[in-house]
This record gives structure tokens, sequence and C-alpha cells, in this order.
């Protein structure tokens, strides 16, 4: 078996310029890659969907930062760009056992599949009110949330708009703040703070400041629903921990923050990439049109193909552990690189490179994860994406991309498949 210093690390490219040239490389380093992560820190990824299942459910893989070698040594700076996403707090996305099942059990059930299925009248509610206001003459700002023009300007006074600004990032905001209780008027604020959050690029200086921000808005909310309650997940978390189950209020905050962050990135990226997608393969989206495909089809082959979460931070082996002809080293950390994983051709056969919604594996993907860590929120990410789609092509059957695809920008998030901006022309 071969260690770590016998093979060159993949340096994942902090712009993320060409995130399926990247992925190609990590698959092609076989199920285990030594990576490095930006601001030069050394961990493993695996690549390959048989071997990411494996590692998903294996004890020896813990969330617990302190196995990890190199925070021990002090190695990680404590303004890392990165380190929200490697050490965002107690949740549980970062416990493992009896305290992750704690912690899960109270979100779990404020997502039920029942509770979650009585959330469809109120998607599709937000979902037609957001198309009414669509700028369909061009005179819109691409400016949803009064965050400027989404990175590029495009569109201003011509028949273009920016797609992900007025259409697939705000109905995931509203639909999460909802459900969590957060303060609509937070949310402008709420989308720069995760901006930087998520980016790579966020200067030294304003991490930890961005982190600390962050907690505070999400400790006022928790304060404000502890004196007037109402009928959403933080309050119910208020509750059970009055009720003896023992939740911390630093738990309940960083619970609050994991459940933003998670309930409307994800669903943005779906939304979006779903567009593009169908977009590049008008064969693709014919079949959808014409009723010969499902949305769910293509919801989930979109999953597949060009997965939201490109790669998930960060698990620590607590022994070494075997993976493939290599070794994991006890101390080092993993992350599960989900971008590479979904078009693993021993997972979807020789034409896993290409985006087919009538692939007979394409729901087989672990795009949510797998195992103990499997995301609470995927039966709402899909219902969401599975209203707003049909929706929004029902409108605009022949909706396109305004510029090639190629000019697409990826924001410098590595563990976001994520866009600047949308910019679409609403043809209908």
């Amino acid at each position: 078996m071969t260690t770590d210093v016998e093979q060159t690390r993949i340096v994942l490219d902090p712009l993320v310029c060409d995130l399926d040239g990247e992925s190609a490389a990590l698959r092609a380093a076989g199920p285990l890659a030594a990576v490095e992560l930006p601001g030069g820190v050394p961990v493993w990824a695996v690549t390959h969907h048989a071997e990411a299942r494996q590692l998903l459910t294996d004890p020896r893989l813990v969330k617990d930062i302190n196995v990890w070698g190199a925070w021990q040594r002090g190695e990680i700076a404590p303004d890392w760009p990165l380190i929200g996403l490697a050490n965002p707090g107690r949740s549980m996305l970062t416990v493992d056992g009896a305290d992750h099942r704690r912690l899960r059990t109270l979100v779990a059930q404020a997502l039920t599949p029942r509770r979650v299925e009585h959330m469809r009248d109120k998607i599709t509610e937000l979902t037609e009110d957001l198309l009414d206001r669509l700028p369909t003459d061009g005179t819109g700002d691409g400016n949803a949330f009064g965050t400027g023009d989404g990175g590029g300007g495009r569109g201003r006074g011509r028949p273009v708009i920016d797609l992900k600004a007025e259409f697939a990032y705000p109905l995931p905001m509203y639909v999460i703040a909802d459900l969590m209780g957060l303060d609509q008027a937070r949310l402008p604020r709420v989308k720069v703070l995760f901006d930087k959050f998520f980016s790579t690029q966020t200067p030294p200086e304003e991490v930890v400041a961005t982190l600390t921000e962050l907690a505070g808005i999400m400790a006022e909310t928790v304060t404000a629903k502890r004196a007037q309650p109402g009928d959403d997940l933080t309050s119910a978390l208020i509750q059970a921990s009055e009720n003896g189950d023992h939740l911390t209020d630093q738990e309940i905050v960083s619970t609050l923050q994991l459940m933003v962050a998670a309930g409307h990135e994800t669903t943005i990226s779906l939304i979006v990439n779903a567009v593009v997608n169908l977009s590049t393969h008008p064969d693709q989206r014919a079949l959808v049109l014409a009723g010969k495909a499902d949305w769910s089809s293509v919801i989930e082959e979109t999953l597949r193909y060009s997965t939201p979460t490109s790669h998930v931070l960060i698990r620590f082996a607590t022994e070494d552990v075997p993976v493939g002809d290599k070794v994991l080293p006890a101390g080092d950390a993993l992350i599960v690189s989900y971008a590479a994983i979904g078009r693993d051709e021993a997972a979807h056969g020789p034409s896993a490179g290409v985006f087919d919604i009538t692939r007979p594996t394409a729901n087989r993907h672990i795009a949510f994860g797998h195992g103990p860590h499997v995301c609470p929120g995927a039966a709402l990410s899909r219902l969401e994406a599975g209203v707003a789609l049909p929706a929004l092509y029902a409108r605009f059957p022949s909706l396109d991309l305004a510029v090639p695809a190629g000019e697409l920008r990826n924001k410098p998030v590595v563990t976001q498949n994520d866009l600047y901006e949308l910019p679409v022309r609403l043809h209908g």
C-alpha cells in the first residue's frame, strides 16, 4: 500500500475555474487521493462511489476535530478561510454516536416526510410570486435581496435577467428562513455573511469577524424565539432543551447556523445547475417538456451529474484505514469529493460523464451523503426543486442561457458547485 509521501497532492483550485477537470483528475488518482485545500492544508479525498459509501459508515472516521493531528499541532490557523466549515461549532454535523443521534433526532422531527409535504403549498405560493415578479421585459435589477448585480452586471436594461438572483436564490432562502424562524429582514446581511463564510477568498482579517457576526445573528434569533415562540424549528429546539433534552444554547445556535447554511445553498445550486443542464442539453429538455420523462428524473440526474456540493469537509481517522491500495493514516483528515463521485463510471457506467435524465442509475447517487450524517433536509430540497422547475418551465418553456455555458463563472467556493450568476432569456 502507498502512503501520502509516495504520491503527488492535487491542489484544489480556490477559484474553481474547472471543476469538471479537477474532478476527473481526482477520480483518476484512485478512490483515495492526496489533496491540498486552499491555504496549503493537506487532507485526503475519497473520490469513488463504492469507497465513499464504505467510509461514510466507517466508525473509525469521526467528526471530532481534536482527532486531527494538524489541529493538535497548531498547524491550522484560526483565520484559515475554511475554518468555519472544518470547525463550525457543536451541532449534529460535528459530533458522533449518542450526541449525534440526540441532536439529529430533534431536527429530523421537524423534517418528517409529512411535515415537508405540508410545506408544498407554501413553496408553491412563493414560487408563483417570484415568477410573477420576474422582469420579462429586461427592466429588472438582478437584485432580489439588495445585494448587487450578481458579480457581472449583465442584464441591466436588456432582455436578460439573472435567474439566480431573481428566483433560484430567494426561493430556498425564504423557505429556510420560514422553517427556522429567521427574521426575513436579516436575509440581506445573512447572504453577505454566508458568501464570506463559504468563500476561499475571504481576507484572513475578516474570517473570525464573519463567524462571530453569523453566530450573533443566530443567537439573537434564539433569544427572540425564547421570548416569543413560534411554529418553527428554532422554537422547537428551545422547547426540547427546556423539556430535558439537554441542548445547550451553543448547540441550538450552531444547529440553526448549520440548517440555514445547508438549507439554502444546496437548493440554490440544484435549481441553477438543472437550468444549465437543460439549456445545454436541449434533447433532454425536450423529453421532460413532452412528458417523456418526469421532473424527478431531472432533479436526480442533476444531483448526480453536477452535484450541488462539490466537497464536504471534514472527517478524521482515529486509526489507519485501508482504502484501495492506499492507507488513510490515523490523525489525518478526509473530505468527500461528491463532484468526482457523481461521475464514477464504476457506479454509473461508461456514460457517467453524460447528462441523461433517462439513466437507470441516476437515483443511486449519494449527493446528499450516506450513513448517519446523511442530509436531513434532502426531502425539502427535492420538494423545492420539484415545485420550482416545472413551474418555471411551464411559463418559459424556451428559457435559455443568455451567454455561452463556457462563460458562466463559478464562485470561489471549494465546497459548493455554485455560479456567481445565471443570465438567461425568458422565452415563452
